[in-house]
């Protein structure tokens, strides 16, 4: 029909009586209690869906009549009186005591710089799981009262949304974000001002508005660039997440990590800790700096009180995840910028030097630089960090330099399935929320009864059936696919026939999370899900980033698989994961499935998500599940190291993951009792499920930070900048002054080396030093003592000072220390000397060490 077609939107009035469901919408508090959301859905389901869980969207287009009857529904009122007290005595409860004994919330206060933050699929500003863990971590912060803000991008077009086509190819779509959608409203200052900064890009201004969200008691502060004052280049800075060219994510990078440290300024924000997650915020260590110089101190101290105040966290050991910037486009951008600091340009870019990318700018390097506090985000993934950059401090032994490990947790009110919180409620009372970190009590988990547990399984396995039907029906008809074909690729997907094995793998696609290894050896797969008695589903869903061809090929062969003959209907691919599919896979299947190449998966949180379910997890012990497995609630594949040739490797692992299946899986499933249900896995559900929720929530994860980093951030920071700044004047003068000497400092033994003594002597150790114009007290000369192990690997029992006696005849500085060894039988001992003084953050902080 010709003519224009005009929209319109008529808008409900809200009821009096309903009037803070405004307030609720605008709260983000709404993305991990369900309780809010179930106000919002029961009014019109249907609709609910359509806005894809918007509360603000959704109060625009329900229907007057609808929120009058609500208004009347006694019902209804009782709910939402209910909802609106829970909120209220959220918002009025104060902090933890035991985080009173680290930070003091009328003084200190924790800045979280992030690239993305994945609260809910309504507020679309992440792609994955760097994003749900910030999400995750404000959410926990608000739970446990910390004085928190966080500060990120709002992006206008976010990640995209993904279809998948008759091929298998992966489609990216991006959708414009209205901003009248979002639960956000303009930040303002103190005089009710609306909040604007400015970052310098080569040869121009540009603005950036300042947006505030609120999330229960915390605040999101996100920058926004698409202002008409800017450049039409440049209001598209903040309109995709990890979308363009280098120069894009350069002026991404300074747009948050430059202009948010302006924007808290301009809103009379005073962090006492910086938290800095992943490197791609890192530039606000600059902007700190540049601060301290502008208020009169040198270069170095300014460094220094930076530093003493930061948190620094890496989240991956693949390249691609660390931002390195040429040099060239260093000067491009902070050449005039540059000039501010009072030292060569060299000094500044030293501080993102990297012996694997010489002329480039690693901010990896600048956040460890720049920070004294640093983690991974599991054991393994410490280690492998350590190993990594260890070019920070040469000298030092990899296992001992300063980077610790906080392992990821996850939000329980977010991820534990409303089938389990009501049971939970119903059981126990509203109480077990304050046992998140309460081991012991978990284990009341064995009490509920195995057909209960079981059978609140099913319901959930019930829903994620439905989902996925409806999903591939959308998918496959969009697709022109047969309606006969059509009914074999969804056959099984019936939420009244929850009695079949179904596994899940959901993630990004990457290349090193290894999608396919499960189709390593196709014909036995076909033969295992294909047992007419013993049926298995596996259900995938991932995006892939729309630059990375290997992992968008990977998915194109799931796609294949899904269609071949012997595979139809046992392999599901579901387009389009976000948060609101990724809670019902990881509540709904039975088995979790996650195998990458060892070491590369830093933590993993899914695994996670699925565990506190009663999920049982099927992995390599790489990330948190080298810390998760006991035996008992799950199965681990032995990983092979990269030492190992890839195609070995792969193999191996694959081996064992069909072992794993057809062996100990796929029996213990189908074991039934006299009841119809297998016992034995359903104690093995509950293990899982009593051993991950204590330890791997997220209320443990942010007080992990708060005892080992944030508090003695705080202290350090403090410490360092009292009497106007002179303690950090005077650490940044002792380093300059163990720099220039170090190189030339010696040491040797200068005793008779002994062999053997008798249990009860002491071991006379005498050592003399060059110490090249440095005094005795600027360093420490230390003798461990241990033992070796089968391996000839040196291990530490305990550590002893050699104390200064002078100088020799030849004016060589002396230092002594009679041993007594605790120990019995062969043991040995190591002679080191490392620079120290009382204002360090860590002993090895500066890198330098000499051995004898």
């Amino acid at each position: 029909m010709p003519g224009t077609r005009y929209s319109l939107e008529v808008q409900p009035r809200i009821p009096e009586r309903l009037a803070r469901l405004q307030e609720l919408a605008n709260d983000l508090y709404y993305s991990w209690d369900r309780q809010v959301r179930g106000l919002f859905r029961r009014l019109d389901i249907p609709l609910w869906e359509q806005c894809g869980h918007n509360p603000k969207v959704f109060l625009r287009q329900v229907a007057q009549d609808r929120l009058e009857q609500a208004a009347q529904d006694r019902i209804f009122i009782q709910d939402y009186n209910r909802v609106i007290s829970s909120y209220d005595v959220y918002l009025q409860e104060e902090a933890r005591g035991d985080l009173l004994q680290h930070l003091d919330p009328q003084r200190d206060l924790v800045a979280y710089f992030c690239a993305e933050f994945g609260l809910h699929e309504s507020f679309p500003i992440y792609s994955g799981g760097l994003g749900i863990l910030a999400g995750d971590h404000c959410k926990a912060a608000s739970d446990l009262g910390l004085p928190f803000v966080a500060v990120g991008l709002l992006y206008r077009q976010g990640y995209f949304n993904q279809t998948i086509d008759g091929g298998g190819y992966q489609i990216a779509h991006y959708h414009p974000v209205d901003f009248r959608d979002l639960p956000v409203h303009p930040a303002v200052d103190a005089a009710g001002n609306e909040v604007h900064v400015f970052i310098e890009l080569p040869g121009r201004r540009v603005e950036l508005k300042v947006w505030e969200a609120r999330a229960g008691h915390i605040r999101l502060y996100l920058l926004d660039s698409d202002l008409p004052g800017n450049q039409e280049n440049d209001r598209s800075i903040t309109y995709q997440l990890y979308g363009g060219d280098i120069h894009t994510r350069m002026q991404q990078e300074i747009a948050l990590g430059i202009g948010g440290v302006r924007a808290l300024r301009a809103l009379g924000i005073r962090p006492t800790v910086w938290h800095i997650n992943e490197d791609h915020t890192a530039f606000q260590i600059l902007e700190r700096i540049r601060e301290h110089v502008s208020d009169g101190l040198d270069f170095d101290s300014a460094l220094e009180l930076v530093a003493a105040a930061t948190v620094f966290t890496t989240h991956t050991p693949v390249p691609a995840g660390h931002d390195i910037f040429p040099h060239h486009l260093m000067h491009e951008y902070f050449g005039r910028y540059m000039q501010e600091f009072g030292v060569d340009e060299e000094r500044i870019l030293a501080l993102g030097a990297s012996p694997a990318t010489p002329n480039s700018f690693n901010q990896t390097a600048l956040g460890l630089r720049g920070s004294r506090f640093h983690n991974g985000v599991s054991r393994i993934h410490g280690d492998v960090a350590s190993q990594m950059e260890a070019y920070i401090w040469p000298q030092i032994p990899a296992e001992e330099n300063p980077i610790g490990y906080v392992t990821n947790g996850v939000h329980v009110p977010t991820f534990l399935a409303r089938e389990w919180v009501n049971h939970l409620d119903m059981q126990y009372g509203g109480g077990w929320r304050n046992e998140l970190l309460n081991a012991d009590y978990w284990t009341q988990i064995d009490d509920i009864p195995d057909h209960t547990f079981w059978s609140l399984r099913q319901t959930l396995k019930a829903q994620i059936l439905d989902e996925a039907r409806r999903r591939s029906l959308r998918m496959h008809r969009r697709n022109g696919v047969s309606e006969s074909q059509l009914e074999r690729l969804v056959r099984h997907l019936q939420p009244t026939e929850t009695d079949i094995l179904t596994i899940g793998f959901a993630r990004r696609f990457a290349t090193y999370k290894r999608a396919t290894l499960l189709f390593s050896n196709p014909e036995r797969l076909a033969r295992l899900v294909n047992d007419p008695q013993r049926p298995v589903l596996f259900i995938f869903a991932g995006k892939a980033h729309p630059h990375d061809q290997p992992g968008q090929q990977l998915i194109k062969i799931i796609h294949d698989y899904a269609r071949r003959p012997e595979f139809e209907g046992k392999i599901i691919l579901l387009e389009d994961y976000d948060m609101a599919l990724g809670r019902k896979l990881v509540t709904g299947v039975d088995v979790w499935l996650n195998n990458p190449e060892y070491p590369m998966e830093a933590s993993g949180t899914s695994g996670q998500k699925a565990g506190i379910n009663g999920v049982l997890n099927l992995s390599i012990t790489d990330g948190w599940w080298g810390e998760g497995y006991n035996g008992d609630n799950g199965w681990a594949i032995t990983p092979h190291g990269p030492q190992y040739d890839a195609t070995f490797r792969n193999n191996e692992e694959a081996n064992e993951l069909l072992d794993l299946l057809e062996h100990h899986v796929i029996p213990l499933y189908y074991q039934r009792n006299g009841h119809g249900y297998p016992e034995d896995w359903v104690k093995k559900s509950k293990n899982s499920m009593k051993s991950l929720l204590p330890r791997f929530n997220a209320q443990r994860m942010v007080m992990d930070y708060i005892r080992d980093y944030y508090g003695p951030a705080q202290r350090q920071r403090q410490r360092l900048a009292q009497d106007d700044n002179a303690p950090a004047r005077e650490l940044a003068a002792w380093k300059r002054r163990i720099r220039a000497a170090w190189h030339k400092i010696t040491i040797a033994r200068s005793d008779n080396i002994q062999k053997q003594i008798l249990a009860g002597d002491t071991l006379p150790i005498e050592v003399t030093m060059d110490l090249n114009d440095l005094q005795p007290e600027d360093l420490i000369v230390e003798c461990l003592v241990g033992t070796e192990t089968e391996t000839g690997e040196f291990v530490t029992h305990a550590s002893h000072n050699l104390t200064c006696q002078g100088r020799d005849e030849h004016g060589a500085t002396l230092f002594r220390i009679d041993l007594r060894p605790q120990l019995s039988g062969m043991q040995y001992y190591k002679l080191r000397a490392y620079p120290y003084h009382r204002l360090l953050s860590h002993p090895f902080e500066m890198g330098y060490m000499i051995w004898v």
